[in-house]
């Protein structure tokens, strides 16, 4: 469902219009007042960005010192709506060299009338790439005096990018090194009970690229072989020689991802912009490969004193370290101080949260590592209330492991130059919400 907009409005804090324009003659032009009125005077700003009144819809939303407002008379999508106001501040900002308030623009209506008139036809949304929009209008906007961000130019040749195919990415570019970098990044989620049994368990994963590539070139990447797609456009899973399977839940590409490729030869092909993107997300809830197993102990000595021993094991290769590992161990909230053994790292009492904070800088791989405290409880003459023993949280760091087992066969590039690239691939495991009952 498109936006649909039926007038688009520019309003500063006291309520006056800074820039306005009618994409329709559904709605009269004194709308503005009945967002001052019921909206900007009423205090209601910041409960919700969408007010009806009479009959429209007003979508609203905030950016420095401007409030811009998408006036609908008819059913709209309100999401793709305030995608087109934050990608249309991106617009302004990259003609502005970065600023974007009331001053910039006041310094810029002509441009801006000039670039609304653009992105909008007849109140539906149409291109708002910087990239395509600075070929064929050049005007150059009023920089701020407090900016020091460059204005960019592209390579004036727009018939490619205006045209066709290839939108996200313009002609001309050359680089001395031509280099690509993909990280597979990955987090865990997961709650355990405390005889270590996994009561919920899912990988959320995405898949990024920096690429420094001269001309237009067309890169192929390779999955390990435990994927495929379905003609109906949905993931399934597929055999391995080990007979194991991943089965992806959920998974989005960039628009660049030629995906009718994929159906066909399981490889990942497109022609990527330029710098940094996110080439593909998805999701994992079946064989998930655990980096953590924590096994706690916990025993309360009546009133005053409590014991707590927690072991935890590291489940990936041996090769392999996790960097940043820290254990949060619940306690009550009348916990006066502790007593800790630990095998590696450190440990304290943190009264903020409620918590013994366990740290171990550098933990390797196939190795375990425990915790023993004495805590002491402040006795208290009224009843005492039982403890509710929330989870332990615990967050790290694993290069060069996947829990989801997504690896990467080959990643290559081909350009009707014939140029040399470097490829540089990596991988990081990290805890989401990684939580075990105690």
């Amino acid at each position: 469902m498109p936006v649909a907009a039926s007038a688009i409005y520019f309003i500063n804090l006291r309520g006056d219009i800074l820039i306005n324009r009618l994409y329709r003659d559904d709605v009269g032009g004194n709308m503005v007042d009945a967002f001052r009125t019921h909206i900007m005077q009423t205090k209601e700003l910041g409960t919700c960005p969408v007010r009806q009144i009479g009959g429209c819809s007003f979508l609203f939303m905030r950016i420095s010192n401007v409030y811009i407002v998408i006036v609908v008379s008819s059913n709209a999508n309100v999401a793709c709506a305030f995608k087109f106001i934050v990608e249309a501040v991106t617009l302004f900002k990259s003609y502005f060299g970065g600023a974007f308030d009331e001053d910039a623009i006041r310094n810029n209506f002509v441009l801006i009338y000039e670039l609304l008139d653009e992105i909008m036809d007849f109140g539906y949304p149409q291109n708002l790439s910087p990239e395509i929009l600075k070929l064929y209008i050049t005007q150059e906007g009023v920089r701020s005096p407090f900016s020091s961000k460059p204005v960019d130019r592209p390579v004036p040749n727009a018939t490619l990018q205006v045209t066709g195919a290839v939108g996200w990415r313009r002609e001309g570019l050359s680089y001395k090194k031509n280099e690509v970098f993909l990280d597979i990044v990955e987090s865990v989620n997961l709650l355990m009970s405390s005889k270590g049994s996994v009561l919920r368990c899912d990988v959320t994963g995405k898949i990024l690229l920096k690429c420094f590539l001269s001309g237009m070139p067309d890169l192929k990447l390779g999955l390990n072989d435990k994927i495929g797609l379905e003609k109906e456009s949905q993931l399934k899973s597929r055999p391995t020689k080990s007979g194991k399977t991943i089965e992806l839940d959920d998974v989005t590409f960039h628009q660049c991802v030629n995906l009718t490729r994929f159906n066909t030869e399981k490889t990942v092909s497109f022609v990527p912009p330029d710098g940094e993107f996110e080439l593909m997300k998805y999701r994992i809830t079946e064989g998930v490969n655990l980096p953590f197993r924590v096994l706690p102990t916990i025993n309360e000595l009546g009133r005053t004193r409590m014991e707590v021993n927690v072991k935890v094991k590291s489940v990936f290769g041996a090769k392999m370290f996790a960097l940043g590992v820290v254990i949060k161990i619940p306690v009550p909230k009348q916990t006066a101080k502790a007593h800790f053994q630990v095998t590696s790292g450190r440990a304290k009492y943190n009264p903020s949260i409620d918590s013994l904070v366990w740290k171990i800088r550098k933990f390797p791989g196939q190795t375990e590592s425990t915790l023993s405290a004495e805590v002491e409880l402040i006795s208290t003459i009224a009843e005492k209330k039982s403890w509710t023993r929330p989870p332990i949280q615990m967050e790290f760091q694993v290069p060069m492991f996947t829990a989801s087992g997504l690896r990467v066969r080959f990643l290559k590039v081909w350009e009707k130059s014939g140029y040399n690239t470097v490829e540089w691939v990596r991988y990081i495991t990290k805890a989401g919400s990684y939580e075990i009952r105690c």
